[in-house]
C-alpha cells in the first residue's frame, strides 16, 4: 500500500516587520533609540547584516512603520465593497476614521513620535513615504471630487489643495493625541467639521 508523503509547510518569517516591532517596543520601553544597531540586533539575535538587508537605518526603520500605517489604511478602505460608491467628502471621512482606527493599535508609539516635533515643523523626515502615499491619494481624490464637481478647479490653488489636505491631515492627528474625550468621541467631532469646511472651501461658489 502506497503511503503519500506529508508535504512539510514552512512558515516565512517577516524579518522586517520582526526589527520594526522591536524597535518600536525599545522605544516605549527606553525613551530612546537603541545606542547602535549592533546593539539592537544582538537584542534580537540577529546578525547585524541581516538588518540592512531591509533598512538603511533606524531612521528608515521609523519611516518604513509610518509607510506602512497608511497602507494598511487604504487597504481596509479597498476592501470595502460600498467605499467605491461613496462621494470623495465621504471618502476622505472615511480615510480619516480608518486611519485613526489604525493608529490606535499604536498610540503611545505615535504619541512618541509627534512629542518631538517642532510647532513649525510641517514635513518631519521620519513621515516622509508616510506624506507621498497621502498625497498621491488626496491628489485622486481632488481629481475625482472634480469630475463630480464636488471640488472648484481653481487658478493656482487648485493644484495645491492636496497641501492644505496634508496640513489638515497633520491637525487631525495632532487632535486626536490631545484627545481625553471617552471613545475619541471630540476627535470624531473635529473630523466631520474639518472635512466639512475643507469641501465648503474646494467646492463650487464663492471662495
Amino acid at each position: 500500500m502506497a503511503t503519500t508523503a506529508k508535504k512539510k509547510t514552512t512558515k516565512k518569517v517577516d524579518v522586517g516587520a520582526i526589527i520594526k516591532n522591536a524597535y518600536k517596543e525599545h522605544l516605549l520601553l527606553h525613551g530612546n533609540e537603541p545606542t547602535s544597531v549592533f546593539a539592537f540586533c544582538k537584542d534580537l539575535k540577529i546578525d547585524e547584516s541581516k538588518f540592512y538587508d531591509y533598512y538603511a537605518s533606524f531612521e528608515a526603520v521609523k519611516e518604513a512603520i509610518w509607510s506602512g500605517y497608511i497602507e494598511e489604511t487604504l487597504n481596509v478602505l479597498h476592501k470595502d465593497q460600498n467605499y467605491a460608491d461613496f462621494s470623495a467628502r465621504e471618502k476622505l471621512l472615511s480615510f480619516y476614521y480608518t486611519l485613526l482606527e489604525v493608529l490606535k493599535a499604536d498610540r503611545s508609539y505615535v504619541m512618541m513620535c509627534f512629542k518631538h516635533i517642532k510647532k513649525a515643523e510641517i514635513h518631519p523626515s521620519f513621515l516622509k513615504g508616510f506624506k507621498n502615499h497621502f498625497e498621491n491619494y488626496s491628489s485622486n481624490l481632488v481629481d475625482e471630487g472634480m469630475q463630480t464637481n464636488e471640488v472648484q478647479d481653481r487658478p493656482v490653488i487648485g493644484k495645491r489643495y492636496h497641501e492644505a489636505l496634508w496640513l489638515q491631515l497633520m491637525f487631525v492627528i495632532n487632535f486626536w493625541l490631545k484627545d481625553t474625550s471617552q471613545k475619541f468621541e471630540r476627535t470624531d467631532a473635529a473630523v466631520e467639521k474639518a472635512v466639512g469646511l475643507s469641501f465648503d472651501l474646494m467646492g463650487p461658489g464663492p471662495l
